[in-house]
C-alpha cells in the first residue's frame, strides 16, 4: 500500500489526499502509479529466467489509462469479453499479447477476436471449439486456440472464486480434454497451441499450484501434444487484513521453472489483483454519524454500489482516517453505506479514531474488483477514478453525471 501518514494527514505517494478530495467529489478511487509499476516488476522479476508472457487480468481494473501503463511496462492482456478485447486494443496492447478467455464468448466476440488474429482464445467447450472453427472458415483463416482443463483441484479459496473443482463450470473435465485432443483433426481451421489453467482467485498457498502443475504435467503428456503454451492463469493473493498471509511467489516460481524445463514451452500468467490490488484506494466522506443502541453507525457517501466486495464475498478491506485524531471513539463502531440494503456494510471495529461528519476516511486495497464490480444501483452515478503519477493527479474517469443515467 502506497498510504502513509505525514502529520496527522494521510498521503498517496507524497500527494495529499485531503487537497485531491478538493477538487473531487466523493467517493471517487484514487491508484498509485508507483505501486502499479513496482507490483508488476516485482512479479516480473520472481519468474525472469523463464521469460513468460505476463498477460494483465483486465476484469481486475478495465481502466484504460491503467491498462496503458502497463502495456508499456510490457504487459500483454487477459479479456473475457468484447468490451474488455476493444479497451485492451485501444491502450494500444498488440493482438499477439491478448488471450481471450470465459466460459460463455458470444459468436460476436469470437468473430472479433479471430478477426483481430490474437494470440489466443482459450476454448471451454466443443460446441466454442465448432463455432471458431465455423467462423475461422468464413474468414479464410486458421486460429490458434488453447483448451481449459479443470484439473479438480480445490484452490483452498472463497467458494464464490473457486474455478477449479470438478463440479465447476469451467473449462472441460480431464477425461473430455483428452477426447477433444484426440478428435482436434476435424477442426481444420483451428491449430491447438495452448493448455489453460485457472484454479480461482484469492490464493494465498503455493499447495494448490503444485497440485495443479502436477495434474498438468501428467495431462500434456497423455495428449500427446507438445503445447507451445502453457496458461497457468492468476490468482495471486494479497493481505488484505493485518498479518494475513501472503503467497510466496518466489517458491511457486521454483516449482514453475522446474516444470517449464520439462516441456520446453512458453507460460503465460494472468495477474490482476497481485499487479493492481494494493495499488488502489477508495475515499469517501461520513455524512452522518448515530448511534443505535450500543453501535456507533458511521454512515459514508461509498456505498455497495461503488465497492461490492465487501458485500458479495464478506471481503475484509481496512478504514483509515484521513486525518487522525488524538482522540478515540470507545465501542462498536460500524461503516456503512447509504444504499437500501441490510449487506451494504463496509466492516466493524471496536473503538476507531475519533470522526466527525463530513470527515473524509479511505477503504484501503480496493484498486481489484473495486471500479469493475461498481454499478448504478439507487440510480447513483459511478465514482470518478484518478491516478497518482510522479507527483502529479490526473482524472482517468470522470464521475458519472446523473443525466446520464436518467
Amino acid at each position: 500500500m502506497s498510504l502513509i501518514y505525514k502529520g496527522q494527514n494521510l498521503f498517496i505517494d507524497n500527494t495529499s489526499v485531503k487537497n485531491v478530495a478538493k477538487n473531487n467529489i466523493t467517493p471517487f478511487y484514487i491508484y498509485s502509479y508507483k505501486k502499479i509499476r513496482d507490483n508488476f516488476e516485482t512479479f516480473s522479476n520472481y519468474f525472469k529466467r523463464i521469460n513468460p508472457l505476463i498477460c494483465f487480468s483486465v476484469k481486475s481494473n478495465s481502466n484504460i489509462s491503467i491498462i496503458s501503463e502497463l502495456s508499456k511496462l510490457g504487459s500483454g492482456a487477459d479479456v473475457v469479453s468484447e468490451g474488455e478485447l476493444l479497451k485492451a486494443l485501444k491502450a494500444k496492447i498488440k493482438p499477439n499479447k491478448i488471450v481471450f478467455s470465459g466460459v460463455g464468448k458470444t459468436e460476436n466476440e469470437l468473430k472479433l477476436a479471430v478477426k483481430k488474429r490474437l494470440l489466443l482464445i482459450n476454448i471451454e467447450s466443443e460446441s466454442e471449439a465448432k463455432l471458431i472453427d465455423k467462423i475461422s472458415r468464413t474468414m479464410n483463416r486458421v486460429t490458434p486456440i488453447g483448451i481449459r482443463v479443470n484439473p479438480g483441484i480445490d484452490a483452498n479459496t472463497h467458494s464464490k472464486i473457486s474455478t477449479g473443482k470438478i463440479d465447476s463450470k469451467f473449462g472441460l473435465s480431464k477425461s473430455n480434454f483428452l477426447r477433444f485432443c484426440k478428435n482436434a483433426r476435424k477442426f481444420k481451421n483451428l491449430k491447438i497451441k495452448a493448455i489453460s489453467v485457472h484454479i480461482g482467485s484469492q490464493i494465498t498457498s503455493v499447495g494448490p499450484y503444485r497440485k495443479t502443475l502436477n495434474v498438468l504435467y501428467k495431462i500434456i503428456r497423455l495428449s500427446k501434444i507438445n503445447f507451445e503454451y502453457v496458461d497457468l492463469g492468476g490468482g495471486f493473493g494479497i493481505p488484505y487484513k493485518n498479518r494475513e498471509k501472503k503467497i510466496n511467489i518466489k517458491n511457486y516460481s521454483i516449482l514453475v521453472k522446474k516444470f517449464q524445463k520439462k516441456l520446453s514451452c512458453k507460460i503465460i500468467f494472468e495477474p490482476g489483483r497481485f499487479i493492481v490490488g494494493n495499488a488502489g484506494t477508495l475515499i469517501s466522506k461520513i455524512v452522518f454519524i448515530k448511534k443505535n443502541g450500543k453501535k456507533y453507525f458511521v454512515i459514508l457517501d461509498a456505498g455497495m454500489n461503488d465497492f461490492m466486495r465487501p458485500a458479495l464475498y464478506n471481503a475484509r478491506h481496512n478504514i483509515i482516517p484521513v486525518s487522525k485524531s488524538k482522540k478515540r471513539i470507545v465501542g462498536n463502531v460500524e461503516f456503512v453505506g447509504p444504499i437500501c440494503e441490510s449487506t451494504d456494510t463496509f466492516l466493524k471495529y471496536k473503538n476507531f479514531s475519533f470522526l466527525n461528519e463530513r470527515d473524509l476516511v479511505a477503504i484501503t486495497n480496493v484498486g481489484a474488483y473495486g471500479s469493475t464490480l461498481s454499478s448504478n444501483y439507487n440510480t447513483k452515478p459511478l465514482a470518478s477514478e484518478i491516478i497518482v503519477k510522479k507527483g502529479k493527479v490526473k482524472i482517468v474517469r470522470r464521475r458519472q453525471k446523473i443525466s446520464e443515467i436518467i
